[in-house]
């Protein structure tokens, strides 16, 4: 079990407190640049990668992997709202997603975004 030691060692660096602060303010400015048609997750890091330079390693990585996730959920939010995908992988997303707003279809599933146990009834019946 000597190599579990490790994994809880790492769990423990990436929860602390600080690294997911830094974790949810990469998140935000992630999705702020990938909501922007044309700019991915790869851009996005190019462009917030200064931000990281006064960082500790730690810290540097946990926030540049938060803006590559915000990045990739900001570019899914262009192709649902306007029908235009930032990246390749948000085409399907603008197809399928832009055609279930328009019919309102998203309108119930999005409630549970705020509370779950209130959507859960509208989702089965829904079916």
């Amino acid at each position: 079990m000597d190599f579990l030691i490790p994994v809880i060692e790492g769990f423990g660096v990436a929860l602390q407190p600080m690294n997911l602060l830094f974790c949810l303010i990469g998140v935000t400015l992630g999705m702020f640049v990938g909501v922007l048609p044309g700019l991915g997750p790869a851009a996005s890091i190019a462009i917030l990668l200064p931000v990281t330079y006064t960082l500790d390693e730690t810290a540097a990585i946990i926030m540049l992997a938060g803006i590559f996730y915000g990045a990739l959920y900001g570019g899914t939010i262009t192709a649902i709202l306007l029908r235009l995908p930032g990246e390749a992988s948000s085409a399907v997303t603008a197809l399928d997603g832009y055609a279930m707003r328009a019919t309102g279809v998203l309108v119930p599933h999005s409630a549970s975004l705020r509370s779950p146990r209130s959507s859960a009834g509208r989702w089965r019946s829904s079916r």
